[in-house]
């Protein structure tokens, strides 16, 4: 009965000494977890749309078609892809659209070969899982 005394009243002084948190800073800490929730969904939609929108590009389903690669199946894998996947893919096929933009003639084997090397890594990421 004593440690039971003793325990009720340990736990009494630390609720009195532990300052209340008040419904307004609850308020503002959940607005914050929001906000970067938020953030975070816009970033990988972003990304999402990156990878959808670079395999639309006639030139890559050209490619595509030339080497066997099935670009729906490819499609297909980019809405499964996790954020850190996805966010890697996304910014190699920013790269390789930032090049095929160039239009030069002299990076269109290396563009070939990113292209390449980004719908098998897609379809490589969704297959090991």
């Amino acid at each position: 009965m004593r440690s039971t005394c003793a325990l009720v009243a340990v736990v009494l002084s630390i609720l009195i000494a532990v300052p209340p948190v008040s419904a307004q800073e609850h308020v503002a800490g959940q607005q914050v977890l929001d906000a970067a929730v938020q953030q975070h969904v816009r970033a990988i939609d972003q990304d999402r749309e990156a990878v959808q929108q670079f395999l639309q590009r006639s030139d890559v389903r050209a490619i595509a078609g030339k080497y066997g690669i099935d670009i729906r199946r490819a499609e297909s894998a980019v809405a499964t892809m996790n954020a850190a996947d996805l966010a890697s893919i996304a910014a190699r096929a920013r790269q390789a659209d930032d090049a095929l933009a160039g239009g030069a003639s002299t990076v269109t084997i290396s563009t070939t070969a990113i292209i390449i090397g980004l719908l098998v890594l897609i379809l490589l990421i969704v297959a090991l899982r």
